[in-house]
């Protein structure tokens, strides 16, 4: 069929195109118009502005503001990689550097900018780099494999950007600035200073005042020299100095563009040619040209207004702007250059290096701007004030927190108008609006649903705020309970359990609880139990996910790994030629872990025990990599061997190491020292971790590496090892009283309200005045430390607990290993489950059944599982005891086909007994054998039970009919690719 649209070419396309073709669909312009757009990057619109975050995961995909599928169910022809080269405005048509020729009826310019790089002696040589594009930052990760010190030329907020980047890849990192302040365009000296004081803190050098005269080195950089004469010595250099408009494309057409560069628009963004238009950076509007993702929003939804019709007109642009720059909040807004006519007042506190400065009309009713560093938590609220017509509803010193108490209230108290996303100018009436219109379960839906907090996510605290108001004034509940279990959160049920000196899962069920519990409030229960009380954690054994149960970290297949501690990584040879001989007598795979470890991979769980023995002999105790606990504290060398060092860091790391070893919490806990700012040790991605200085150490909190890391914040300075160890204990403590279950330092300091303001205030200045209780508190936990394997060794009823079946001495595996590297590792996982209907099934009515005794009930843990071997086949036998029931059932779990039901959790899903596997969580019906959890997974096969007499009896098919199903050789993982010589399966 012929296409009566009109073509509409979209020339570039980043975050500002992508945002016009959404608007484009929003407006119903694609009925109207085909659109055509070109993009000269080799992937479509990413997001620029957190772009920064590309060192952390490295996945460009991650970073897409939308898929390529939604282009074409859109029908927006995409040509990427291809360079719109000339506008040919007589025949109105667009060509491509790919030899594309589209003809156009409306073009849209979108081209943005590119980076400005003055003309520096030597600025072209290897090694230095712009900060604009992922190829930038891909080819700046490469280069810094081999450079130890970067120096960024520019202090403003790309430059800062980019020198969190090159701190983050660890070079030795400088930042230079021509101005005498940082961040020049959005704060003033003050906030400039604490500003510089902040960051040098985290060891990157600022250098103010500073002109670059040239960049030295043969070819490559090796320095650089400043125009006082001052030399650097330096092996990489990112320039941050500005943009310039990408305007080639409009003068070599004929367009009018500004003196210093911008495609000259109107109040309706049109060119000097009515029929093409010019958005975002590249639109010089009124002299100016802005460099932020919002007034280009503005700019995209104003032109396609325009094409469907109406008058809109683009005025002067909010500059406002909220950013955390290398972990410090930033924020302006309003007119902060207004000089006639204004008063101002302003808050300067070094100690807590906080700045804030308020900027009123001379009678002090209006707000006209402000800038906020160190705590930008109240900028929505401040913003939104400047942006009012209406008088302040405090005095100038009450809004700004002096002369009593602030009257500010939260977000509930803003005007409909208030803007709360900027980048995306979402109003808090507009997000009510779509709350009270929709029926809105979540914080994501409300995003997905307005586009508030998809651009930086700087207003998502006030976003979520505003989202559990609405359920508070609907009536719904914001339900925080454990599971179905417990109509409680977890720190509510830390409280009850501290309250009444709970100190089992039977008291705090029928304290707290109804029913049996289940695979979520059992492990957390018995979490909250260890790091109240302290007891051997296998006192509720069958309380524990299988790691916790068995003292190691299951690994595929059901074999598990062996960690001993070693504090700060410090090992003597002795130690070390003991681990090699367990390695070697267990045959056991062996490597380096990065918390700077030896991990054994492929026990058995019967081996266990004997391991351990003989590690324990040799002066090593548990590791905790088992557990939600305090796994390791990493170190560098410090003074007792590095040049640089500035503090013994070997020493206070094992210090912390040993202080604080095995303290169970909500979810694991790492650390690290570093002894000095070179950060060897990488302190600042933990969840704890200090960083030698020459007064002392700085404290760093909250970060973690892994799927989401967060750079941690800098929490106190100049610390002495005492003091730090008091502020570490609270924190601890703190944190492992109010998270919630599974929730990582990172995410509770998120979530925490506050934030760190409101920590430092608990954890520094004692403002609730439980100091002293959270340090009581870990002073118990530290006092009453025991090495659960030293408990185990040392105890034969605590090693039975370790035997691989409950009626027969004999061992098996449950996987095949294979030859790799000269070490055995298992076999690959099957690429999918393979159903047990598949391979082979008896008919019971078919098949003669016998009853088995295969143990008596003291073989069986309370309200937990063991093994039983039945000819060559596992089966798992439950003993659910708080409901006076018997299960048994298949041991092998069809997800991945390892053996290893026996060992998970049992409870109930409403009356439905269950038992979840520990590999993966999958759950299964104890009496029909339906996997719970998983429509699509195979059933297990399962077995009645009787009690005779106090002895255990199972209802089973003969040996030779279960064999074929459930033989555990014939069905455990096997390599399709394995070598030819290697053994099918370890001998029993």
């Amino acid at each position: 069929m012929k296409d009566n649209r009109k073509t509409l070419v979209l020339i570039g396309h980043g975050m500002v195109g992508h945002r016009f073709c959404e608007k484009l669909d929003e407006y119903g312009l694609l009925n109207t118009y085909k659109v055509v757009t070109f993009c000269e990057e080799p992937r479509a619109a990413y997001d620029r502005v957190g772009l920064t975050s590309y060192f952390a995961h490295r996945d460009a995909q991650k970073l897409m503001l939308a898929r390529m599928e939604w282009y074409q169910e859109k029908g927006i022809e995409l040509h990427v990689g291809d360079r719109a080269t000339k506008i040919d405005r007589d025949q109105k048509r667009v060509l491509s550097s790919k030899g594309e020729e589209i003809p156009y009826d409306k073009i849209v310019l979108a081209t943005g900018s590119y980076p400005f790089v003055p003309p520096i002696k030597g600025i072209k040589k290897r090694g230095v780099f712009v900060y604009r594009t992922i190829e930038d930052l891909e080819h700046i990760i490469n280069y810094g494999k081999k450079s130890k010190r970067a120096c960024v030329i520019g202090g403003g907020l790309l430059g800062l950007e980019a020198a969190k980047a090159a701190h983050d890849l660890d070079l030795e990192t400088h930042v230079v600035e021509f101005a005498p302040r940082l961040l020049p365009r959005q704060i003033d000296d003050a906030g400039s200073k604490i500003l510089v004081q902040k960051i040098e803190a985290l060891g990157v050098q600022v250098h103010l005042s500073t002109a670059t005269e040239e960049v030295l080195g043969e070819g490559q950089v090796e320095g650089m020299r400043f125009s006082s004469g001052e030399e650097l010595d330096l092996d990489m250099v990112i320039v941050s100095t500005g943009i310039r408009p990408r305007d080639e494309l409009a003068q070599e057409c004929g367009l009018k563009v500004g003196e210093r560069g911008g495609v000259i628009v109107d109040d309706r963004l049109q060119t000097s040619d009515p029929a093409i238009y010019a958005i975002g950076e590249v639109a010089l509007h009124r002299e100016m040209v802005y460099g932020l993702v919002a007034p280009g929003y503005e700019m995209a939804e104003i032109v396609a207004k325009n094409l469907v019709g109406e008058d809109q007109r683009f005025k002067q642009a909010d500059l406002s702007t909220k950013l955390k720059l290398m972990g410090v909040d930033v924020a302006s807004f309003g007119d902060i250059d207004q000089t006639e006519g204004i008063q101002s007042m302003s808050i300067d506190d070094p100690f807590e290096g906080i700045y804030k400065k308020l900027i009123f009309s001379e009678d002090g009713t209006q707000l006209v701007g402000g800038m906020l560093v160190g705590d930008a938590s109240d900028y929505i609220r401040l913003s939104s004030l400047a942006k009012s017509d209406n008088p302040l509803p405090m005095t100038p010193s009450e809004l700004i927190g002096l002369g009593g108490e602030t009257s500010g209230g939260g977000i509930l108290d803003l005007s409909a108008e208030a803007q709360i996303c900027s980048c995306n100018n979402v109003t808090k009436g507009a997000l009510c609006d779509y709350l009270k219109e929709n029926d809105c379960n979540s914080v994501s839906e409300l995003k997905c649903g307005t586009n508030a907090g998809t651009g930086c996510g700087g207003c998502m605290p006030a976003v979520t705020d505003l989202f559990k108001a609405h359920l508070e004034e609907s009536g719904k509940e914001v339900v925080t309970h454990l599971c179905e279990h417990f109509h409680y959160s977890r720190q509510e049920l830390f409280a009850l359990i501290k309250v009444n000196e709970l100190k089992t899962f039977e008291s705090v069920m029928k304290e707290c609880g109804q029913g049996y519990g289940c695979e979520i409030c059992k492990p957390t229960i018995a979490s909250i139990l260890a790091s109240l009380w302290n007891e051997n954690i296998l006192d509720h054994a069958t309380l524990q996910d299988t790691n916790d149960r068995f003292l190691a970290n299951i690994q595929r297949g059901g074999l598990y790994s062996v960690v001993p501690r070693v504090p700060a990584g410090e090992i003597t040879p002795k130690q070390l030629i003991v681990l090699g001989e367990v390695a070697e007598k267990y045959d056991l795979y062996t490597k380096i872990t990065g918390g700077q470890r030896v991990d054994l991979f492929g026990a058995q769980v019967h081996q266990l025990p004997d391991i351990w023995e003989e590690l324990i002999d040799a002066g090593f105790e548990s590791g905790h990599a088992y557990g939600k606990a305090v796994r390791t504290v990493k170190s560098c060398v410090g003074t007792t061997w590095c040049r640089f060092g500035v503090q013994d860091s070997v020493g206070f790391a094992i210090r912390i190491e040993k202080r604080y070893r095995g303290i169970r919490a909500p979810h694991k806990l790492k650390s690290a020292v570093s002894g000095c700012i070179r950060e060897c040790a990488e302190a600042q991605c933990k969840d704890f971790g200090l960083v030698a200085t020459e007064n002392g150490y700085n404290l760093y909190v909250c970060g973690n590496g892994g799927a989401k890391p967060r750079h941690a914040d800098l929490f106190a300075t100049d610390l002495s090892e005492d003091l730090a160890i008091q502020y570490i204990d609270r924190f601890l403590m703190y944190y492992i009283i109010t998270a919630d279950k599974l929730t990582r330092t990172s995410v509770w300091l998120e979530n925490l309200e506050g934030g760190l303001q409101h920590l430092k205030e608990v954890v520094i200045e004692d403002k609730l005045g439980i100091g002293e209780e959270l340090e009581i508190r870990m002073q118990s936990l530290v006092d009453t430390y025991k090495c659960e394997w030293t408990e185990v060794v040392n105890d034969p009823q605590r090693r039975k607990q370790f035997n691989q079946f409950v009626n027969s001495e004999e061992n098996e595996y449950g996987i095949e290993l294979i030859d790799q590297r000269g070490q055995k590792r298992p076999a690959d996982w099957p690429k999918s489950f393979v159903p047990i209907e598949t391979v082979g099934s008896f008919s019971p009515e078919q098949v003669f059944e016998d009853w088995v005794q295969v143990g008596r009930v003291s073989d069986f843990p309370v309200d937990g599982g063991a093994t039983i071997k039945h000819g060559e086949v596992q089966i798992a036998v439950f003993n659910f005891a708080s409901r006076g029931e018997w299960f048994a059932s298949q041991n092998m779990c069809p997800h991945k086909r390892a053996f290893v039901l026996s060992s998970g959790i049992i409870g109930t899903e409403g009356e439905i007994p269950k038992v979840a596997c520990p590999l993966h969580k999958r759950t299964f019906n104890l009496t029909s054998g339906e996997c719970t959890s998983d429509q699509e997974m195979s059933k297990i096969k399962t077995f009645p039970v009787e009690i005779r007499e106090n002895e255990v009896w199972v209802l089973l098919p003969p040996v030779g009919v279960l064999e074929p199903e459930l033989k555990t050789k014939d069905h455990c993982i096997k390599s399709s690719c394995a070598p030819k010589d290697s053994p099918p399966l370890l001998p029993v």
